[in-house]
């Protein structure tokens, strides 16, 4: 593809847009700092944050766009990773920059991680199942791919939720404890990895295509034969897209320390539950993807819900819990993980209906509305 069409292709309007607003909200922010750094009034306070909310939400979704891109030209499972671990990205980075903030926040990894989790397992899978399954009556996931994720979620959310109020101090690791689970996290995940993009890559993939699906990768330019491959053609445009990627979360590194600091101060005016800035960064996080997922599931492609919702979680689980162990064994603070017996029942729930709804033949609409029914129990207990 010549250098020009090239330019045209990727720096879209849309996408140019995008990187001024983010590059030129982050400036407005440096240039308005002395007056941030003093006391706001209830109004101005809120009208910033929601601006800057907005302009992550906005960047996050060009983020998503660029995974997406990458997504079709690399192929499942590649592309769909590059797509979670986007996502993951932007997740830590909020997370980071609520913990190096001022005041406390020894629970926001959990209480962030809790709410992807619910979020994932319950709201954005049953939306999806709810209108895939509407949509289309035969829905066949990949059985083997699906209970490898969930193999991992069960030791992972046991490692981030549980454990740390059986063999740990107050809800927290102990140092020691905390580097080897971080570190034996990290390999497990890696393992995981080597075998989703390896040997286990078929399990990943689509048991069927149904009509839909099957028509778009017909529409979509398929692999070329000869040594240079698919991959080979399309190395300029994967570079050129990475590139544009990687722009598009600046803004959002950038920015997520003002919006720590306002999110902090606003809710603390409010009187609003412990809990409720973790669920807020895990709705800005997984918004776009949430698009991205019942798209999918309008189109049929049920194993690529799957591998957006359970790969991405996993992902989040597999690199926010060690990042935030580091980060309080760097820092010195207190990382408290354990959680409620209420929440633990609610995520024990969500994984036995996770594996009942997948371990099926098909998955229904049916199966989707129970989801959701344990996401409002979730939104009860947040604000109990």
């Amino acid at each position: 593809m010549p250098t020009p069409s090239l330019l045209r292709t990727v720096l879209t309007p849309t996408a140019v847009f995008r990187l001024a607003l983010g590059w030129g909200a982050f400036l407005a922010t440096v240039l308005a700092a002395p007056v941030l750094s003093g006391p706001l009034t209830a109004p101005v306070l809120w009208t910033v944050l929601a601006g800057i909310v907005a302009v992550i939400v906005v960047c996050s979704f060009g983020v998503v766009g660029q995974a997406e891109h990458l997504a079709r030209r690399l192929g499942d499972p590649y592309g769909t990773l590059v797509l979670t671990l986007s996502i993951v990205l932007i997740e830590v980075v909020l997370i980071a920059a609520v913990m190096l903030g001022p005041g406390e926040h020894a629970t926001i990894a959990r209480d962030s991680v809790m709410a992807v989790s619910m979020i994932i397992l319950n709201l954005v899978v049953g939306t999806a199942l709810l209108v895939g399954g509407l949509r289309h009556a035969d829905l066949r996931p990949n059985r083997a791919g699906v209970s490898a994720y969930l193999a991992l979620l069960v030791v992972l959310l046991a490692v981030a939720f549980a454990f740390p109020g059986l063999i740990g101090t107050g809800g927290a690791y102990r140092p020691g404890q905390a580097v080897a689970l971080a570190a034996l996290t990290v390999v497990l995940y890696g393992f995981f990895l080597v075998r989703q993009t390896g040997a286990q890559r078929a399990d990943f993939q689509e048991v069927r295509p149904s009509t839909a699906a099957a028509a778009q990768q017909a529409r979509e330019p398929g692999p070329e034969p000869g040594p240079a491959g698919t991959a080979a053609r399309h190395r300029p445009e994967v570079v050129a897209r990475t590139l544009l990627l990687v722009a598009t979360v600046l803004p959002i590194v950038l920015l997520s320390h003002d919006m720590a600091t306002l999110l902090d101060d606003g809710f603390a005016r409010v009187g609003a539950p412990v809990a409720l800035p973790g669920v807020v960064i895990a709705m800005i996080v997984f918004l776009p993807e949430t698009v991205t997922t019942v798209r999918a599931a309008l189109g049929g492609e049920i194993q690529r819900v799957s591998n957006l919702c359970h790969g991405a979680l996993v992902s989040t689980v597999g690199l926010t819990v060690p990042a935030v162990l580091t980060i309080g064994l760097v820092t010195g603070q207190r990382v408290i993980l354990a959680e409620s017996p209420a929440h633990l029942v609610l995520l024990g729930t969500s994984l036995l209906l996770t594996a009942v709804t997948f371990g099926g033949r098909r998955v229904t609409a049916l199966h989707g509305s129970a989801h959701l029914m344990v996401f409002v129990l979730y939104g009860l207990a947040v604000f109990s």
